[in-house]
């Protein structure tokens, strides 16, 4: 029987700054909206005034402003909502499954995808975390935050109150992860046991904040869903003197203008981003979006090593197997010949791509060998080399996982970016195409645990067996699908070969 809770006295909450009422649906207490922080444009961060009284918690708050009109496309394999956008939005929200009953329940703080420049906490439908809270006895917490222009424009250059511009989004996210430090005990968590989790972006937000000295000690695991991918070698050199200068001339102002960045309304702002960025970017200049290597973040772990704190956080980092195929599924896969199949993959990648077909097919006998063209290699290949640098510190614990289940969409598509999200949040019920039957209960079942039971314990669990952790010269990857298994450095050569065919072919291209 469904149950809904809201009175003067209950769920109410106190924080530091005041107290707050959500309401109870189900079983689970819900906070939205809270405000972690205030900021002024470009600026870092800063606790919000306290208040008398209490205050309600009941509708999520604004999300950050787009450079751009979101088209809604593909909500048939990712449904949407959007919401109301405001530069102030430095707002969260709280699922939990009890408040003020001393319980120190794992506390798990999602990271919204969508890169540097774009999303919400409550952008996808999947993202809504009561079936989370409930199936794992987990506090889950979501969260917006300054991104794009307002997040990562580099101004350091006009002056010292610009110090932190380039990373004031990621600075963002270090304020509700204080805010979650100094609150949740009361909503039922335990600050002494915080993951950070998210997709794609919020994936790389993940590690980005591992290389944040700022941050140690407010999280204690990490989980990156397909969230390495090479960043653009401009946010190690280049300030962004060339993009402001270029934007304030676009702007009609002058380098002794600066100052107006910071009242001119933000569609003007966004405006000449998107008017003068594309031409420094194919130059090779810094063009934002990102957060940029100073002394906030200490810069990609691949080139400089993990911090020393970083190495010691335990962590789960994995990918799908099709990531950015969003084609239309290809019907009648499986009936293809032999020949149409080399005809179709010598198309795609030349005579040189036939010889990865019975490779392809050795890591994944139950696909179709054409779907060799729906590999991914911009995650995969650098998350290949991301455990290898962590895996080189023997405190380091690093658990790996493939998400590759076939989608019941016409002869069956292979797992795409954001795929494995409705699993992780208990919500297939939310997403029709993550339906079919006790297959994919059971993999719902199967990937939540495992997300929960990670960050109850540090080890992830499946099938009720736990899988070991990556070691040198050996990934031990959990691949998710029909039937859950280990597996040992499974495509390391496969994906290898693919992105050079990739990479040569591309470099053919724009020679001719």
């Amino acid at each position: 029987m469904n149950t809904f809770v809201y009175r003067e006295d209950y769920p109410v909450v106190q924080t530091t700054e005041g107290a707050l009422r959500g309401y109870e649906w189900n079983g689970t207490c819900i906070f939205k909206g809270i405000k972690y922080a205030d900021a002024e444009r470009f600026m870092r961060p800063h606790r919000v005034a306290p208040w008398e009284g209490i205050r309600d918690a009941h509708s999520y708050g604004y999300v950050c402003p787009l450079m751009q009109q979101d088209q809604p496309t593909g909500e048939l394999m990712v449904p949407h909502m959007y919401w109301s956008m405001d530069e102030n939005c430095q707002y969260l929200n709280i699922w939990t499954p009890g408040i003020n009953d001393d319980k120190k329940r794992p506390v798990m703080v999602w990271l919204h995808g969508g890169g540097f420049f774009a999303g919400s906490s409550i952008e996808q439908l999947a993202y809504e975390g009561e079936n989370l809270s409930k199936a794992g006895d987990v506090v889950v917490v979501s969260l917006n935050h300054r991104l794009n222009v307002l997040g990562y424009l580099d101004l350091s250059c006009f002056g010292a109150e610009y110090e932190a511009s380039a990373n004031v989004g990621n600075l963002d996210l270090i304020a509700a992860l204080e805010w979650v430090r100094d609150n949740i005990a009361a909503f039922g968590g335990d600050p002494d046991n915080v993951t950070i989790f998210g997709q794609s972006g919020g994936g790389t937000k993940v590690w980005t904040l591992m290389q944040m000295p700022e941050a140690d000690g407010l999280f204690h695991k990490g989980i990156i869903e397909s969230g390495v991918y090479d960043l653009s070698s401009d946010i190690e050199g280049d300030n962004g003197k060339k993009l402001v200068l270029a934007m304030l001339a676009e702007l009609g102002l002058k380098e002794k203008d600066v100052d107006q960045l910071k009242t001119i309304p933000y569609s003007k702002l966004a405006e000449a981003y998107l008017k003068v960025a594309p031409g420094i970017a194919q130059k090779g200049g810094y063009v934002g979006n990102m957060p940029h290597k100073n002394q906030d973040y200490l810069g990609d772990p691949r080139k400089y090593g993990f911090t020393e704190h970083a190495k010691t956080i335990p962590l789960m980092i994995g990918t799908v197997l099709g990531e950015f195929d969003f084609r239309p599924a290809v019907s009648g896969k499986r009936s293809l010949s032999r020949a149409e199949v080399e005809e179709k993959v010598k198309e795609a990648l030349g005579e040189e791509g036939i010889a990865l077909i019975d490779q392809f097919r050795e890591v994944y006998p139950d696909k179709a060998p054409l779907d060799l063209l729906s590999l991914d290699t911009i995650f995969r290949v650098p998350t290949i080399d991301f455990i290898k640098e962590r895996v080189k510190t023997v405190e380091s614990r690093t658990y790996s996982y493939q998400f590759t289940y076939e989608f019941p969409v016409y002869d069956g598509k292979v797992a795409w970016h954001c795929s494995e999200i409705p699993f992780v949040f208990h919500n297939i019920d939310k997403v029709p195409v993550c339906n079919r039957g006790r297959e994919t209960e059971y993999l719902q079942e199967n990937i939540c645990n495992a997300w929960t039971s990670f960050a109850r314990t540090g080890i992830p669990v499946v099938d009720g067996v736990e899988w070991p952790a990556c070691t040198a010269g050996d990934e031990a990857v959990m691949m998710f699908d029909n039937i859950c298994e280990v597996k040992h450095n499974p495509d390391h050569k496969l994906v290898r070969k693919l992105k050079k065919l990739q990479k040569n072919l591309l470099q053919e291209n724009i020679q001719h």
